[in-house]
């Protein structure tokens, strides 16, 4: 099912109106797509567009109130956000500033704390000259850190979001079951790039945010370079890492093929990273620490062929394409149930690396794979 019921947002908003109570928090001001999408349902790639900042307000108590550019008035009435304050954008004068100050002002008492999220992997949506222009128009509230509490709620899925993360890893299992339609021995890699995309659209997808990979003799020297025009060879390996969004959400896991014949040592490193993701699968429960699942899966690769420097073995994943937690050794964030992870183990052969990622959701028992899971041997194209 598209989209969320109302009480998927009520639930939302008093739960984090709980934690605000908790923090002294009177509202919280946010700023970003994921942000305002988590509590409204507003769904639009008109973010792409960096001219027109986009504000949402949530207050201690009550609905959340819409701060926004005229041309985004229609499509916020359709959720269920009902107080929609609108400006025509852009103003090169007062771009919303004045609206949004005195907004704060109306649902924040003299002397209120408002929150904004400001730890890693946030940020502030606006210009900063405007945001200072903010603080000065609020008189004595204080503009300050939330405390972590959109980061708290975002890590834990409803069964709602996480039927939507699984429907996209479907549409990207079907996608990456036809890549051998697409891929051969002499086809260009940005041909394939392209054409997978194309797949993952006509499996269902809405769009794909992310794709990356490589292709080289032996495995890959990154993980993130755009396609070239080079043209596949036997002995390459080739990889996919693909983002399919469907209604909102995200998939985020990766494929490897040998073309033709790989050497001993690249099928023995596949081989570990398989071994890897599921040392990791079958420890990730409620309970467990994001650095001990790195520890699991470090030990796996870097035994004999020696890990990667790519900083991190996994992370969140959800409305972005990555979210906390990171799974790095001084991450220690206690899973719960209804988190969402990628496992991502990487291992270097020779000069090359191989990487291989995986997408799981947390339950009360344990973990169970949202991707379709696959095995020890590297599939041949």
């Amino acid at each position: 099912m598209r989209g969320f019921s109302e009480s998927e947002f009520e639930a939302r908003c008093a739960r984090a109106q709980s934690r605000m109570a908790d923090a002294g928090l009177s509202a919280l001001l946010l700023t970003t797509e994921p942000e305002v999408r988590y509590f409204t349902g507003y769904l639009t790639r008109f973010w792409e567009s960096p001219t027109r900042p986009w504000f949402l307000i949530l207050p201690i108590s009550g609905k959340p109130i819409a701060v926004i550019p005229s041309i985004g008035a229609a499509l916020m009435g359709q959720t269920w956000i009902d107080d929609i304050r609108t400006w025509t954008a852009p103003d090169l004068r007062d771009d919303g500033v004045s609206l949004l100050a005195d907004t704060l002002c109306e649902v924040a008492p003299e002397g209120a704390r408002i929150g904004v999220p400001d730890g890693h992997e946030t940020l502030l949506r606006m210009p900063l000259a405007d945001f200072q222009r903010v603080r000065d128009g609020i008189g004595q509230r204080k503009i300050c850190g939330d405390g972590g509490i959109l980061r708290a709620l975002r890590m834990v899925k409803s069964d709602a979001e996480i039927a939507k993360i699984e429907t996209a890893c479907a549409i990207a299992g079907r996608a990456f079951a036809r890549v051998p339609e697409i891929a051969a021995e002499g086809k260009p890699l940005e041909q394939i790039y392209r054409r997978f995309q194309m797949l993952c659209l006509e499996e269902g997808g809405d769009w794909v945010s992310y794709l990356a990979g490589g292709a080289e003799q032996g495995g890959y020297g990154d993980v993130i370079s755009p396609a070239t025009d080079a043209p596949l060879t036997r002995g390459d390996v080739l990889m996919l890492d693909t983002g399919v969004v469907w209604d909102g959400y995200f998939s985020d896991y990766d494929r490897n093929w040998a073309v033709g014949s790989v050497s001993e040592d690249v099928l023995s490193a596949f081989g570990k990273l398989i071994d890897a993701s599921d040392a990791a699968f079958e420890l990730a429960k409620p309970g467990v620490t994001a650095a001990e699942l790195f520890h699991v899966m470090n030990d796996v690769v870097a035994a004999g062929t020696g890990g990667t420097d790519a900083g991190r073995l996994g992370h969140g994943l959800g409305m972005s394409l990555t979210e906390w937690p990171s799974l790095i050794p001084t991450d220690h964030t206690v899973l719960e149930t209804g988190m969402v992870l990628t496992l991502e183990p990487g291992i270097s052969v020779g000069n090359k690396i191989l990487v291989h990622e995986e997408n799981i959701a947390i339950t009360e028992t344990g973990a169970r794979f949202l991707s379709p899971r696959i095995g020890r041997e590297l599939p041949v194209i």
